[in-house]
């Protein structure tokens, strides 16, 4: 049939020259036609959410250690990856409408900056995978149902490390040693908080040092609480995690050089903003970790199978610019210890 038809077409020179062509257009749509269906559909590019109650700008070293960690993987953002970055402004109230917003863009991984967002989260959805970049206390809020098994839609980080405030009071004793009244500004509601107030506790008995708490649960409880340190004549001041202190760092940190009391805190970012010292959990290399969840996540694996893991990296800084403002001397046995110093 095929040496037939190709016999009639070259009776006629015209159509014999159109022959090459009519091949070449037979092959091409038999090719075409052989391809799979799904090599012809574009690749989606996976998307994600990240909720914060705070600032981006705030948060940006940390931001940008979750960056760091995405890039480390091979995402690069706005070419294999998309990332709806939302957030509440330091207004919490606005996170259940911020979630609700990624909720209905349908997100892979829903990534949470804090406790407080990832509480809004959890009650937004119960089937988008979400991913902690930490969370002080995951298991005895009820976030997860243990660290090896997490269980639900929920896993990522824990910054629960609540021996670390008895190291905090140990160094600050160090630094002063006729230290004896220690004032510890926190947040009840912060989950972690507790554990940690016990650690201080156990440590205060030994060092024989007491503690005064102060219950700081909105920006306007700042300035009274130190005036009430100044009032008690506490001798040095250690800050606690929550999130109504660290947004507004400065005004901390500033009451702190003005009433001339060596600070401990809990964060890096403190101490950049003036503060004296920081020993704790390396928050950065937290959101860098964060990544590899949303990684394994978008390869197929479940929250529910995926263990919360605890911090591994801790940092000591110690701002030698602060403690010149306060006419403190740091030892040279607590310098030679810190992994940062800044002059």
């Amino acid at each position: 049939m095929t040496i037939r038809f190709l016999r009639l077409i070259s009776d006629n020179s015209q159509s014999a020259i159109r022959i090459p062509k009519l091949l070449f257009f037979l092959g091409a749509l038999l090719f075409a036609l052989s391809l799979p269906a799904q090599a012809q559909q574009p690749t989606k590019i996976p998307r994600i959410g990240y909720l914060a109650a705070n600032s981006l700008s705030d948060n940006a070293a940390r931001i940008e250690g979750f960056r760091q960690g995405l890039r480390e993987l091979g995402y690069v953002e706005g070419k294999n990856i998309v990332i709806e970055w939302r957030s509440a402004e330091g207004n919490p109230d606005r996170l259940p409408a911020l979630a609700a917003e990624l909720v209905s863009l349908k997100v892979e991984v829903l990534v949470s900056y804090g406790p407080t967002p990832t509480r809004v989260a959890k009650k937004a959805t119960t089937t988008i995978p979400i991913v902690m970049s930490f969370d002080s206390d995951p298991v005895g809020s009820g976030v997860v149902a243990s660290l090896a098994r997490p269980g639900g839609n929920i896993t990522g980080l824990s910054s629960l490390a609540p021996e670390i405030s008895g190291k905090q009071l140990e160094i600050l004793k160090e630094i002063v040693p006729k230290l004896s009244h220690v004032a510890v500004l926190g947040h009840s509601h912060e989950p972690g908080n507790a554990q940690a107030l016990k650690e201080l506790e156990l440590a205060a008995g030994a060092l024989k040092v007491q503690i005064q708490y102060l219950n700081v649960l909105s920006a306007k409880d700042i300035k009274p609480s130190f005036q009430s340190v100044s009032k008690q004549r506490a001798g040095a001041v250690l800050v606690l995690a929550g999130p109504v202190m660290s947004p507004h760092r400065t005004e901390v940190v500033n009451l702190a050089a003005k009433n001339r009391l060596p600070a401990m805190y809990y964060r890096s970012d403190y101490v950049e903003a003036g503060g004296l010292m920081t020993y704790g959990v390396n928050f950065i290399e937290l959101h860098r970790r964060a990544a590899t969840y949303v990684d394994k996540i978008l390869n197929g694996r479940t929250p529910a199978d995926l263990p919360v893991e605890q911090p591994t990296k801790f940092e000591f800084i110690i701002n030698l610019k602060a403690a010149k403002q306060i006419g403190l001397t740091i030892p040279p046995n607590v310098l030679v210890r810190a992994d940062r110093v800044i002059k």
